[in-house]
């Protein structure tokens, strides 16, 4: 069973809302990553996403870009990520790592080089910010042998019928991008969320994940009535930078992780 299966199984049998967490490879610094990786499954994370640091985002907000930019200044690529995860691993075994990024570095390492480096390095779970569902047939079959699960994305202006084919070609959970919008927006619509989760849910068995929006340990318990799990990443990304020295970072994120952590758990 893989790690992500055997999390959302242990999460359903406790009755337990799952948290995601993100940040971006690399930043504030590379020496940054692993700790913070740590502290964030040490404060209550189960599912950690690494950003793979990117040129041209489409979804990122100024946060999450800002991130990206400083982590490629400081030299981070794909290949860089996945160390970084192969370093994580020398210490966790069991927590879930998912990449999170853009198909253009994936092309240009190659898929067959790109999924066996990700396995090697404990990779649970890929998603591909720009890759349709309809151009997926190739990454997902060169990630199957690997048991890497390719997470795909719902929008809020998905329809039915779309959903239903995501469901069916994704594996892992399903990402609900809960707004019209990039990551960090300030709009995030609780109702409709919950409407279009409940709808989500009929098409599927997966677990539904709800990310974008979502900052607060108020905001994320209501969201984490509807969902299986809920993705904070924009106000993690400014916690961790916001300090000047990586002990303080480290211990905001711990912070604010441990806080997310009980309000899911209180929902």
């Amino acid at each position: 069973m893989s790690r992500l299966a055997a999390t959302f199984g242990r999460l359903r049998e406790a009755r337990e809302k799952g948290l995601i967490t993100f940040i971006t490879a690399g930043d504030p610094t590379l020496a940054a990553t692993v700790p913070a990786l740590n502290q964030l499954a040490d404060a209550g994370a189960d599912v950690l996403e690494l950003g793979v640091p990117f040129t041209d985002p489409e979804a990122d907000g100024p946060s999450i870009q800002r991130s990206s930019e400083r982590a490629l200044l400081n030299g981070v690529t794909l290949r860089t990520s996945c160390e970084q995860v192969a370093l994580f691993r020398r210490e966790n075994d069991t927590t879930p790592v998912v990449l999170m990024g853009y198909m253009n570095p994936i092309l240009a390492l190659g898929l067959e080089q790109f999924a066996q480096l990700a396995s090697q390095s404990g990779v649970d779970g890929l998603i591909v910010v720009n890759l349709p569902p309809e151009e997926a047939d190739e990454l997902r079959s060169v990630l199957e042998p690997f048991d890497i699960d390719l997470i795909l994305l719902v929008a809020p202006t998905t329809p039915l019928e779309r959903i239903e084919t995501l469901a069916n070609s994704g594996s892992g959970f399903l990402y609900y991008v809960s707004i019209k919008g990039i990551t960090g927006a300030d709009h995030l619509d609780v109702t409709d969320v919950e409407r279009k989760v409940f709808s989500i849910k009929q098409v599927t068995d997966l677990p539904v994940s709800v990310g974008f929006g979502i900052k607060t340990p108020e905001t994320a318990a209501a969201v984490a009535k509807v969902a299986d799990a809920i993705v904070v990443g924009s106000a993690l990304v400014e916690t961790l930078s916001r300090t000047t020295t990586l002990a303080e970072s480290l211990k905001d994120i711990h912070e604010l992780t441990s806080a997310l952590k009980r309000s899911i758990r209180a929902c």
